[in-house]
Formats: C-alpha cells, structure tokens, sequence
C-alpha cells in the first residue's frame, strides 16, 4: 500500500480516529531543518534589532507598533520552533499517533493564524497614528495593544482548539507529513465551517491590511507633496517635533520607515498566505477532493511557511540605516 492510499484511508469518516501509522518520506528532512533553523536564526536576529532600536521607537512614541511588532516575531519563531520539532519528529520516526496529529495541527492553526492578525493590528495601528495623530494618543496605547495581542491570540487559540473539544477533526494532509483541519472530504459540517472560518478570517485581515496601509501611504504621500522642502514643525498634521530642513531626514523618517516595513509584510503575507486560505475557501465551496487538489494545497503550505522566514528579513534589511543608503544618496541627487 503506497502513501497516498494510506493517507486516504486514514481520512475517511468510518476511521476518525485511526492511529495506523503511515510510512514517512525522509525526502523532506532537509528542507524541514534548513527552515526550521534558518527561520529561527532570521527571527532571533531580527528580535535582536529591534531590542537595539528600543530606544529611538520609545522616544517617537512607537511604542505600541513595537510591542505587536514583537508579538509578530516570536509569534514567527514559535511556529519555527515547534511545527520544524513535530516535522523534524516525523521524519526521524517514521510514525505518529492520533493524539500527535492533533496536537500538531492545533500548532498549525494557531501559528497560522497569529502572525496575520498581528500584521493586521500593526496595519491598523499605522494607520490610526498616521491619519488621526492626536486621537492616537487616547486610542492607541501601550495597555490597549496588550490587550490586542491577548485577544488576537485567543481567538487564535479558541478556533485551533476546537477539534478538541470533538467540533470539528484534525487529519493527515498529504504527503502524511502534516496535520491540519479537514478541508478534504468533510465528515461532518462542523469540519466545513471550521476550515472556512480559518480560510475567512485569514483572507480578511490581509483585506484590512492592504486597506490600512492604502490608506496610511496615500496620507503619508499627500503630506509630503504639501511640504516640498521638507520642512516639518510641531503643528503639522503628524505632530511631530521640528525636524531638520533637509528632504532626505523627513523621506527617512520613522514614519515612512515603518510603513516601508509594514508594506513589504503585507505584500510578502498576501504572496505567502493567499494561494494556502484561497485553496482551502475553493475546496470547501466545491467540495470535489481529488489528488491534485491536495497536491496544490501542500504546494500552497510549502509557499506560506516563507512567510515566517521572510518577516525578520523585512526588519534586517529595511531598516533606517540600510535604506539610506541604499535610496538617500540617489534622493539627495536627483534633488540636486
């Protein structure tokens, strides 16, 4: 009996809760540690930046995008960590039970689904510091982004364990090497629902990033056609200090580096995530499972796991100092 054949008989109805251990490929087991640790490498250092520009945020009041920026990040490393130990744990065993598999997918949904409502928050977090400055300081503080974060998280939580409370099942996903919801062949219409939640919820917070930061460019661009010279005072719209008269301080200023930031995360999220919760959404919606279909869902999960590996580089690369250099001489030119 071949993997495949043993994946399908363990995700049939009559066997929710088959523990028949089927055979595990060692093909993968490369890839499995080249991320798992190049992942968790990029995150450490990225966290490392950020603990060294702590100062400079806290100073311009960015304390609050800096705390769901962390949230971010280990929500990142967590999902490296544990799901490249439950991959890693395959691979070198060859078997798993019922129990294991259940586990490993409340991982996956919760590690999914964290890193894009905290993309989101920090969009929506931008935007209300950049369109409605002065609302912000009441709005948007420290406490309020802590709670944030709790109640991203466990909504997270809640919807990644309730297969375990018997609404809904986790399975194995082909190629056997992962477990997540049932998005193939649903038994009952709690496993349909639950998959199209995940795919919904997070479809929707790219949807509210992309809108929020559409919004935050397009007030951060119409701020700097009003000031040509780069002149920038305490009463301006943003509120900020004076700042020096040259373009190239207010281009390079947090503001826009932040939005630089969030703006390559959002992108990288939709590139990463869309193909993975458009795949799951059209599945439920048909419900006509074949092999391809599950070959195209495990291609999909293969490109929405560079996520959690390109996040940290958005914060490596993009930062301040690199951007100058990269783009404020060429500025500073075409100014001249």
């Amino acid at each position: 009996m071949d993997m495949m054949t043993t994946c399908q008989l363990n995700q049939t109805c009559g066997q929710p809760n088959s523990s028949v251990p089927p055979p595990m490929s060692n093909s993968g087991l490369a890839i499995s540690c080249f991320t798992m640790l190049f992942g968790t490498i990029s995150n450490l250092a990225a966290l490392g930046i950020l603990a060294k520009s702590r100062g400079r945020f806290s100073r311009q009041s960015k304390a609050p995008f800096l705390l769901l920026t962390v949230a971010l990040l280990l929500a990142d490393l967590g999902g490296h960590v544990i799901l490249g130990s439950f991959a890693l744990y395959l691979h070198m065993n060859h078997q798993y039970t019922m129990k294991l598999c259940d586990v490993f997918g409340t991982n996956m949904v919760f590690f999914g689904l964290c890193p894009l409502l905290f993309g989101c928050a920090m969009a929506v977090e931008r935007c209300v510091a950049i369109t409605k400055p002065f609302c912000r300081v009441t709005m948007i503080t420290v406490a309020h982004v802590v709670r944030v974060v709790l109640f991203l998280s466990s909504l997270a939580l809640v919807l990644a364990i309730l297969p375990l409370l018997k609404v809904g099942t986790y399975t194995i996903q082909y190629p056997c090497t992962w477990c997540f919801l049932r998005v193939t062949s649903p038994c009952f219409a709690a496993d349909t629902y639950l998959a199209l939640i995940f795919s919904c919820l997070g479809l929707t917070a790219l949807t509210l990033s992309l809108f929020s930061n559409t919004m935050s460019v397009a007030t951060l661009v119409h701020a700097r056609m009003k000031t040509p010279n780069g002149q920038t005072n305490h009463t301006t719209h943003f509120g900020r200090r004076e700042s020096c008269t040259s373009s190239s301080s207010l281009f390079f200023s947090l503001d826009v580096e932040v939005m630089v930031q969030l703006v390559v995360i959002t992108v990288v999220s939709c590139v990463c995530w869309s193909p993975f919760l458009i795949q799951i959404l059209l599945m439920q919606l048909k419900q006509s499972p074949s092999t391809s279909a599950q070959k195209l869902i495990y291609v999909a999960l293969r490109i929405a796991s560079w996520n959690q590996i390109l996040d940290p580089w958005v914060y490596i690369l993009l930062r301040k100092t690199v951007l100058f250099r990269v783009c404020g001489q060429r500025w500073t030119l075409t100014r001249t």
